[in-house]
């Protein structure tokens, strides 16, 4: 009897802290999690990314969450300029023109490369998760600073340009671009820079 009672002790004490582990674990599951986190913003002017990681040090779990929205705002800006890509090669008939395809993607490339520098992080929430720290993060990026980069690379190339401009994707490129540096400009004279 003794036996059983010994080795029902561990098994009993391992059961009590798995318990307690997951309460904790369910507290920041359930409780913690930000409304942003599940429910992104929605806004034509902005791409939204949020990410949750954890680590021991709660500047590595901020960091590590950042850079993961940032990675998911990569990959929307880059499908994003993919279907500029694919309606721009429909409209001006260039599907078999693999030089002007191979300027555009290394013009995608550049942009998403360069750009995502003017991400911004709009909220994050860190909480404690047990031992580590878990943070939430949001990041902001204006869709509007990556169409003018877009233009800015697609002009850098005469050749692509003098074909892009005659298409209909140029112009609602153009729109976006007028509309965001008007709305960039408007923000300046409101600060009074």
């Amino acid at each position: 009897m003794k036996k059983w009672i010994l080795l029902l002790i561990p098994i009993l004490a391992a059961a009590i802290a798995s318990c307690g582990g997951s309460q904790s674990m369910q507290s920041a599951a359930t409780g913690d999690i930000p409304e942003w986190y599940t429910n992104l913003p929605q806004d034509p002017n902005y791409l939204f990314a949020a990410n949750s990681q954890s680590s021991q040090d709660m500047q590595l779990a901020v960091d590590k969450a950042t850079e993961g929205a940032r990675a998911d705002i990569a990959r929307q800006l880059q499908t994003k300029i993919e279907g500029l890509q694919k309606r721009f090669t429909e409209e001006t008939g260039t599907g078999s023109d693999a030089q002007l395809l191979q300027m555009f993607t290394q013009a995608e490339k550049t942009v998403v490369d360069e750009t995502l520098t003017g991400s911004t992080v709009k909220n994050q929430k860190i909480v404690k998760d047990g031992g580590m720290w878990r943070a939430y993060v949001l990041v902001q990026y204006p869709v509007g600073a990556a169409n003018t980069a877009l233009m800015q690379q697609i002009k850098n190339n005469n050749q692509m340009y003098t074909r892009f401009r005659a298409s209909q994707a140029f112009k609602e490129l153009q729109n976006d671009v007028d509309l965001y540096n008007k709305d960039k400009q408007a923000g300046q004279q409101g600060t009074g820079r």
